[in-house]
């Protein structure tokens, strides 16, 4: 694109465009040395002399053999020769003249170019003869390999040369640099070669055509320059729409798939909960299954706890009594009754106390049921409130658990307290069930509180989340608070 640009005269162009190829070089070789040389190229067209040497020569440490740095050493004597330093032309010349590279048929035109443009410094430096052999020699070079560029600069050259000497001869290779440079396309030399022959006083015609020239290249070369500057706009702004392009693309994808990883991992967590829940489900239906076992091994042993160490005595009691006392006395017979229907009335209580306990709307009145079992001539068991409490709105686990532990703490009044009055009562709010439980029993020491079974009935309230104590001294009664969220 650079080189483009200068062909078509944009050198200021040219030079931001060897600026973007900068970043594309990795490592020093033909492409660098090649910006760099453009570089130079164009800063010589503007007349930018020093900055046009520094960079031929940074072209010529970066080119890879002696063939290749040839062009920047040339057109580096080519600056010198437009700064009048023909002395430092002439000798950089000289050196690439001598080396032997050139004398190779493929390298006949850049020998050419260095034999022309040494003969040129020779000329300009005063030595017009040696000038014009080195120039006629590189004439001749040039239409022998039909080097048709080259051949425009060996006529100006030599149109320039006899400018003071023969100017009918100067005109003639002027007109032949001018006609050449017209099929070539080579608006500058054209220009050059119509500046020659109206120094020559070669006629107004040449000067109009000067004029009409410069004016349409300096008006094409303008028009060049926003049309180029527009493809380059336009180029990129293609580039960056494909490139914005290619981003969503690459979104899109990278939407598609995190789409298609969240269904996986969904799915996955889908089946994990399943198997999570499967494996919950399972443990807890072994728990209740080992809870439901242990619940009726305690039952058990309970059972025969009680036919053993109370039932089991009263009925041996009255089987000995009837056997050992004469029941035709009446007092006898009544004795014998009363001993039964205790021991009925044991039966029914050990019955109820492993029964299934009804949660439904009959509960509360199944409650109070129990505890007028306990009532006796000894006994006064006073039940409060226990109608105001919304049983619906309390779980059946709940109730259940409730229940046995009321009734345990019946037993155990029973059997330990020998308390004449059992005040059980009932509260409620929207959150939690209260239930305070006291009697004037004999009490027991708190150390020993565990030893009287009390620990079933905590784990109990427990296994609700809710919350027992127990306070008693020996003589002072027994209580039991009890705290159960709804």
């Amino acid at each position: 694109m650079a080189s483009i640009q200068q062909i078509n005269g944009d050198y200021y162009g040219s030079k931001e465009t060897l600026t973007e190829a900068l970043p594309y070089i990795r490592k020093k070789d033909v492409y660098s040395a090649s910006v760099n040389n453009f570089f130079g190229i164009a800063d010589k067209e503007l007349s930018i002399y020093d900055d046009a040497i520094h960079y031929y020569k940074e072209a010529i440490k970066e080119c890879t053999d002696s063939v290749s740095k040839q062009g920047p050493l040339n057109n580096i004597a080519v600056v010198y020769i437009q700064q009048k330093k023909y002395d430092k032309a002439i000798h950089i010349l000289k050196t690439i003249i001598n080396s032997e590279t050139l004398d190779k048929h493929s390298l006949t035109n850049n020998k050419a170019r260095v034999l022309d443009n040494l003969g040129y410094a020779y000329f300009k430096k005063g030595i017009p003869e040696k000038g014009l052999v080195l120039m006629t020699e590189s004439f001749r070079l040039r239409n022998q390999i039909d080097d048709t560029y080259g051949a425009i600069e060996s006529n100006l050259h030599l149109a320039e040369y006899y400018t003071k000497t023969d100017s009918e001869k100067s005109n003639d290779y002027a007109k032949n640099a001018y006609q050449i440079a017209t099929k070539s396309n080579s608006v500058d030399e054209r220009l050059k070669s119509l500046a020659i022959l109206i120094a020559n006083g070669s006629g107004s015609t040449y000067a109009r055509k000067y004029i009409t020239l410069n004016d349409s290249i300096i008006k094409i070369r303008n028009n060049y320059k926003n049309k180029f500057a527009k493809i380059k706009y336009d180029s990129k702004k293609e580039k960056d729409e494909n490139q914005k392009l290619r981003l969503e693309k690459a979104e899109n994808s990278l939407a598609l798939q995190k789409a298609k990883y969240q269904r996986i991992f969904f799915i996955i967590g889908i089946i994990s909960l399943f198997f999570l829940l499967a494996y919950l489900k399972k443990r807890y239906e072994n728990r209740n299954r080992i809870e439901k076992i242990k619940t009726a091994y305690d039952t058990e042993t309970r059972i025969a706890k009680d036919i053993h160490d109370e039932l089991a005595n009263d009925v041996f009691h009255a089987i000995t009594y009837a056997q050992t006392q004469s029941l035709t006395s009446r007092n006898n017979k009544e004795t014998l009754l009363q001993n039964l229907d205790h021991i009925y009335s044991r039966v029914r209580g050990i019955s109820r106390e492993n029964n299934d306990i009804d949660t439904g709307p009959n509960y509360s009145a199944n409650l109070k049921e129990m505890f007028s079992t306990y009532n006796s001539s000894s006994t006064n068991v006073i039940i409060t409130n226990i109608e105001k409490v919304n049983w619906d709105l309390i779980e059946d686990l709940k109730k259940i658990a409730i229940q046995r532990v009321l009734h345990e703490l019946m037993v155990n009044m029973k059997k330990h307290s020998n308390a004449s009055i059992v005040v059980v009562k009932f509260e409620s709010n929207p959150h939690n069930l209260f239930i305070d439980y006291s009697d004037n029993g004999k009490g027991c020491e708190k150390s020993k509180i565990i030893k009287n079974g009390l620990q079933n009935m905590e784990n109990r309230i427990l296994a609700i989340k809710g919350t027992i104590t127990f306070d008693t001294e020996p003589d002072k009664g027994f209580k039991a608070q009890i705290t159960i969220p709804k």
